[in-house]
């Protein structure tokens, strides 16, 4: 059996990412692995942090014979156990931990006031009745003082030269009442003596 260190697609459609695997050279590209030996991401923006190797395990499978793959070779040249990146590769992963997104400090929300105590409804209807008794006094007042208006308003007339007049003509028209009944009265009476 001819082993094969190779990269193994994962991801999803345009978002792709890379298992480095030893796996048996005629299996399919994404098929069944003998071991899973590292990974290879080249989404990420720090371009020495996309690859990451199990160095140790790399140097057993080539030491056993097994041949890795051209994109393979280059990435243990870069990052192996003896790589020309390392160095890089490590200030790469330590910027990326550094800038990952964290959560905002949680937020402090003020305690809730109690809840008020049910009133009863003895006290409601006590409420109540004392609403409707300040309502009857300020519509008694009202009264009171339309009242106040009202004889303030014929006081005045009474009192004026005026108002004597119509109590004379008033007289008079009383005094002319006991001569109109007189006077049908002998008109009848001449009436009846004539027939």
């Amino acid at each position: 059996m001819a082993v094969r260190i190779r990269l193994k697609r994962m991801g999803r459609r345009h978002r792709p990412f890379f298992r480095v695997c030893a796996i048996d050279g005629r299996a399919p590209r994404d098929g069944k692995v003998i071991e899973e030996l590292g990974y290879y991401d080249p989404i990420l923006p720090e371009t020495d942090a996309r690859a990451v190797l199990n160095g140790p395990r790399i140097d057993h499978w080539i030491g056993v014979g097994a041949q890795p793959s051209d994109k393979v070779a280059v990435l243990i040249k870069k990052y192996g156990t003896s790589g020309t990146h390392l160095d890089a590769q490590a200030a790469a992963l330590e910027r990326l931990a550094n800038a990952r997104p964290t959560a905002p400090p949680p937020m402090v929300v003020a305690a809730p006031a109690p809840p008020e105590e049910p009133v009863a409804e003895e006290a409601v209807a006590e409420e109540a009745v004392a609403e409707e008794a300040v309502v009857e006094e300020a519509v008694a007042e009202e009264a009171v003082a339309e009242e106040a208006v009202a004889e303030e308003a014929v006081a005045p007339e009474a009192s004026a030269p005026e108002a004597a007049a119509p109590e004379a003509a008033a007289d008079a028209t009383a005094e002319a009442e006991p001569a109109a009944e007189a006077a049908p009265e002998t008109e009848s009476g001449e009436a009846k003596d004539k027939s």
